[in-house]
């Protein structure tokens, strides 16, 4: 028998609904969460290599890329202060997911939506108004604080919000706006790159203000998700008018019996960060823990924060540094769009099989001509330099349609409703842990690994894609209120699974034991 097989869809169909515009126009305006996010990933890779920005608050980094030629390629923009520019967001995110969780159990998807939007706002006025790298390390936190709550609220709304058979488009939007975002910010830096007077870094941090504005204005008028107003507001006939709203027909009681039911479940946990660490829930801690570990290591967040210092290592010019960023966003977010688009017809494994072929190919083939033709002066020639550029182009539509949205799909439907707080919860905070890692080490494993470090997450790569095809169950077109049916007919997870579920059942009574 083949591992992983998918799981036939025997409820399929069962849920009455379709789109609607409603659904829609909400899910757009929660999506705005992403652009914020995906905004802060292109914008600080895009100042980090304006030379007024770096002369300003990192002079050391300054001094060794325009007036030392001493030093290596590999090591120009190799400064703690720098990373910590860049990972301080997502430490204060990690924190903050905590708390977001808290918020999101107890009060609703749509509060911590809109206080991820109003610390994002905040964040982005303060580092834009920075006198001192003190500043604008405490703006990066605040925009930390809003990212965190965003992440964790964002993706968990868009999946319980779209009708089941559509769930993957919807939730894969979530990707496609942090796409969105980034393209927008490489887009923004290009332009005030060239901004005379150096202060063009500025209008690049300041802008990130304007999906701020947005997502805080528009959540105000958000609607909760039916699963929150049964969780949180124990509203069972408020939670009965806004499925009939957002499926866009009367007829909704079976989703609503699997609402209710799941909610009767939740009533029981009084601490889900122990529950779900029982047997039972197993194989969604695993993954809880697993993919979004996965998602960073495939090295995304080398290319993400630091395409324009990584361009300008190879040789191209400051502008078209920018401009390769400017490529490669466009790439994302078109790849990602294409994943919306094919997610629910070929499903979750068959685009993390293929994203990630892709991927190890293309991180081979960098690593390879980094290695053979870039030494630790002078650059590539103009031909290697742009073959380097396709590469990563092909590697960013690879995770674009694969590990990409799907490391955010995956987790916002496989947990029950009694631990999901709690299980997106942990997948926020290990994907903010584990970008932290990446954030702080990349500049330095670049310097010291050089182009071996295209081989060391290629490594990665090549890993996660065998836990795919071994582990990973088949999702597509199953509700999440019965998610939980993919894991005991999955050919390792029943184990563990199967021996719970047994163990739990009641014992028959035996009438001619008395």
């Amino acid at each position: 028998m083949a591992v992983g097989l998918a799981v036939a869809s025997a409820v399929e169909g069962n849920y009455n609904g379709h789109i609607t515009w409603f659904v829609v126009l909400s899910c757009l305006m929660a999506g705005m969460g992403g652009v914020i996010f995906g905004y802060d990933i292109g914008i600080s890779g895009g100042v980090t290599s304006m030379e007024s920005f770096l002369k300003r608050f990192f002079h050391e980094v300054y001094i060794k890329m325009t007036e030392d030629p001493k030093t290596s390629n590999y090591c120009k923009f190799n400064s703690q202060l720098l990373t910590s520019f860049t990972s301080s967001l997502y430490i204060a995110g990690l924190f903050a997911s905590f708390l977001a969780s808290f918020v999101t159990r107890a009060f609703g998807r749509k509060p911590s939506i809109l206080t991820g939007g109003a610390a994002f706002l905040a964040g982005s006025a303060l580092a834009g108004a920075a006198s001192n790298v003190y500043m604008l390390i405490l703006g990066r936190a605040l925009l930390g604080v809003g990212v965190g709550f965003a992440n964790q609220s964002v993706p968990l709304y868009l999946s319980e919000m779209a009708p089941p058979r559509y769930r993957g488009a919807f939730s894969n939007g979530f990707q496609f706006s942090i796409g969105i975002g980034a393209l927008s910010a490489n887009l923004i830096n290009y332009g005030t790159e060239k901004i005379k007077g150096g202060w063009g870094w500025r209008v690049s941090l300041a802008v990130g203000a304007v999906p701020a504005s947005i997502l805080t204005l528009g959540a105000l008028f958000l609607p909760e998700t039916p699963n929150s107003l049964i969780q949180s507001h124990n509203g069972q006939e408020k939670a009965k008018s806004m499925l009939q709203l957002v499926r866009g027909t009367p007829s909704i009681q079976a989703e609503l019996d699997d609402l209710i039911k799941a909610d009767l479940n939740t009533k029981t946990v009084r601490h889900p960060f122990r529950t779900i660490r029982q047997e039972k829930y197993r194989p969604q801690l695993v993954m809880a823990i697993a993919i979004p570990f996965f998602q960073q290591v495939t090295g995304i967040n080398v290319i993400a924060f630091y395409a324009p210092v990584l361009f300008r290592t190879i040789g191209l010019g400051e502008s078209a540094s920018l401009m390769s960023a400017v490529v490669t966003g466009v790439i994302g977010c078109s790849s990602t769009f294409i994943s919306m688009l094919i997610v629910d017809k070929l499903g979750r494994r068959t685009l993390f099989l293929v994203g990630g072929i892709q991927m190890f190919v293309s991180q081979l083939m960098v690593g390879g001509i980094m290695a053979a033709k870039l030494g630790d002066h002078g650059g590539l020639s103009t031909g290697y330099a742009y073959v380097v550029l396709l590469s990563i182009c092909i590697y960013v539509a690879g995770f674009g349609w694969s590990w990409g949205p799907l490391g955010w799909l995956v987790p916002s439907e496989i947990y029950p409703l009694e631990i999901r707080s709690a299980g997106q919860s942990i997948t926020v905070a290990v994907s903010f842990l584990f970008t932290i890692a990446v954030a702080q080490t990349s500049l330095a494993m670049l310097c010291r690994l050089k182009s071996g470090i295209f081989f060391f997450f290629g490594g990665w790569v090549a890993v996660m894609t065998a836990f795919v095809y071994l582990l990973l169950p088949e999702t597509k077109n199953i509700p999440i209120e019965q998610m939980d049916r993919v894991w005991r007919e999955h050919w390792f997870w029943k184990r563990i699974v199967d021996q719970e579920h047994e163990t739990s059942k009641p014992k028959d009574h035996d009438p001619n034991s008395a």
